[in-house]
């Protein structure tokens, strides 16, 4: 059941589990062990983000190369998907390259991370057989390299039938871009009369968004300290935790994912509402009182 004033957007849309993957505490590592113990599981997010920064400041300040930093943050994305994994968490999604950074980039360091990702899929693929878990993308994927697609198909065809944690790598995404793709999907049902745009609503517009098959992020975690949301999920994350840790995405482990979501379980959702610990209003509007709970 969704809490009081969540926006009514499916939680078991296609492709989404059923139910909450199970949980496979006793491969957890003894300090992650001490940390989950403190959570309530049935408080745990069912879906979690990550905005992935960092790398190249952590390769810097150790005097290496930034193609150093990127192949360990692949590393990190393993590390971190298998914690997911063991505590049953539905879905993780994770911000892997951005559509305005691949513009940007030197064109050396975007093919260096063509083939980082294509190395990742090669080496990962058994890992995410034997966690069960199902790899999807989304974002303007059709304009990555065509061998780079191969392999996402590829990948994602290997995992269809698992039903653990969803791993879904945003790939030359843009939350911008990917709010246009759905307006120009809307206007070709009011092109074809197939809608009324009187009638369009949010719903509209959700179904048409990449994540349409999936919940809204409960927590979206960016590492490296910065303040800002870089044009991630911005439809989605409109009530969503925030949660910045200035340890580079290199550093990040299983371990700091279950800190995250302590800290959120620590917080009163309100989802625009106003919560217990605010007071009611009492009812006469003469008097208006505001009585303390």
């Amino acid at each position: 059941m969704q809490p009081k004033g969540e926006p009514l957007y499916p939680s078991a849309a296609t492709g989404t589990p059923a139910t909450r993957p199970p949980t496979r505490i006793d491969e957890l590592s003894a300090e992650e062990r001490a940390v989950y113990a403190t959570l309530k599981p049935e408080g745990l997010p069912r879906h979690v983000a990550i905005i992935m920064d960092g790398n190249g400041r952590w390769a810097g300040r150790r005097s290496l190369k930034r193609f150093l930093g990127h192949q360990q943050g692949a590393k990190t994305v393993q590390f971190v998907t298998e914690t997911a994994a063991r505590i049953g968490l539905p879905w993780l999604t994770l911000y892997a390259f951005s559509l305005e950074n691949n513009l940007r980039r030197p064109r050396a360091e975007v093919s260096f991370l063509m083939r980082l990702l294509k190395t990742y899929l090669d080496d990962n693929l058994e890992r995410m057989m034997k966690n069960n878990i199902r790899l999807r993308s989304i974002g303007r994927t059709h304009d990555l390299p065509p061998d780079v697609q191969e392999r996402m198909r590829a990948a994602e065809e290997a995992t269809s039938r698992n039903t653990g944690t969803t791993l879904t790598l945003a790939l030359n995404y843009g939350a911008r871009s990917e709010l246009v793709d759905a307006f120009r999907k809307l206007a070709e049902e009011v092109k074809h009369k197939h809608l009324n745009p009187e009638q369009i609503g949010e719903e509209d517009i959700h179904r048409h968004l990449y994540t349409a098959h999936m919940p809204d992020p409960d927590l979206l975690i960016r590492t490296s300290g910065e303040l800002r949301v870089s044009n991630f999920l911005l439809w989605q994350i409109a009530y969503t935790e925030i949660f910045v840790t200035e340890r580079f995405w290199p550093d990040f482990r299983g371990i700091h994912l279950l800190e995250a979501i302590a800290d959120f379980q620590r917080r009163e959702r309100r989802y625009g509402g106003i919560g217990e610990s605010c007071g009611e209003v009492e009812e006469d509007p003469e008097r208006m009182k505001v009585a303390v709970s």
